[in-house]
């Protein structure tokens, strides 16, 4: 990792028991995460796309602290996460945000915006308490918010609204990071745009980074530098944007991105079907993990073998034996 170097996650893997049966004996293990790594530097957008279950929001769980992996690590600024004592963990929580995906149940209903915006202030004493009120206005000024919002209640807002707060509770710690696990996903497709622009403008302004979690391609591909694509707990393929979103390698990541809806109707895509069921993470495939659905699947080596992540092109790393 070179000097701009923010966050590293290696080999991360992390399971859930889950009981599969009245009569089973014993609980069956859920792979949620699966050996994965990816980097981020300072000031990128880094895009984490997937279908619902492929264990993205579990990854940012583990990047926040909320849940202990079964094996691997994250360095932040090259310290392991884990190895934190209580002050430590509490220095890193002020420097690695999140902003969540429902804009509704996200925000404390009984709370008045002030006080939501206002209590992480609070809560690190960055600030002398006399100065909160200023800062949390100063924060509603910077996401498009007025400030008689101040002394209102998060029932009175609407979705976009609704976020722009929770937003703004995210920047109020002056983060260096800021988990997005699937911001937009909740609102209006003309609300996802301002939002998305507003995500843009504070990153131009305050330079922090984003790892930006969403199974929207349209969405990754507005926001992102680089993507990582994953299936059932694994990344299978990663790269700077451009370059993935033109010359995808993995036929996962190739039937995504057919699926992507084109604005022009004079242009067609030539959608890629893929053949049947989304296979479970309590049973996945023996071999590759996408084999059971792959177009152009050789049952000598993907039925038995798994492959690995490996730089294909310069920067451009893809889990397929056959590209």
């Amino acid at each position: 990792m070179d000097n701009q170097g923010l966050l590293r996650v290696v080999n991360l893997k992390k399971t859930f028991p889950v009981s599969t049966g009245l009569f089973a004996r014993g609980a069956t293990l859920l792979k949620a995460v699966d050996t994965v790594s990816f980097s981020l530097t300072r000031g990128e957008t880094f895009g984490l796309v997937g279908e619902s279950g492929c264990g993205k929001t579990t990854i940012a769980r583990l990047i926040l602290c909320l849940d202990t992996p079964d094996s691997g690590q994250i360095f932040f600024k090259e310290k392991n996460i884990f190895g934190f004592d209580t002050a430590a963990r509490k220095r890193f929580r002020q420097k690695v945000q999140i902003i969540f995906q429902d804009p509704f149940s996200s925000l404390n209903p009984r709370k008045k915006v002030g006080s939501i915006i206002g209590e992480p202030l609070l809560i690190h004493k960055l600030i002398p308490k006399k100065d909160v009120k200023d800062r949390v206005r100063a924060l509603l000024d910077l996401v498009g918010l007025q400030q008689d919002h101040f002394d209102r209640y998060p029932h009175e807002f609407s979705s976009g609204q609704r976020q722009r707060i929770g937003i703004a509770r995210a920047l109020s710690l002056n983060p260096e990071l800021i988990v997005a696990d699937e911001p937009v996903s909740a609102l209006d497709v003309s609300i996802q745009a301002q939002i998305l622009n507003l995500l843009i403008d504070l990153q131009g302004k305050m330079n922090f980074t984003y790892l930006f979690i969403s199974h929207d391609l349209s969405v990754v591909e507005l926001i992102s530098l680089r993507v990582a694509v994953m299936y059932l707990g694994k990344i299978v393929e990663t790269g700077l944007k451009d370059e993935l979103f033109t010359s995808a390698l993995h036929p996962y990541t190739e039937a995504l991105l057919s699926a992507v809806p084109v604005p022009d109707p004079a242009h067609r895509k030539t959608r890629i079907m893929l053949q049947g069921e989304v296979p479970g993470p309590l049973n996945p495939p023996r071999g590759c993990i996408f084999s059971s659905r792959c177009p152009i699947v050789n049952k000598d080596i993907c039925l038995h073998k798994h492959p690995s992540l490996e730089e294909k092109r310069a920067g451009h790393w893809a889990a397929c034996f056959l590209r």
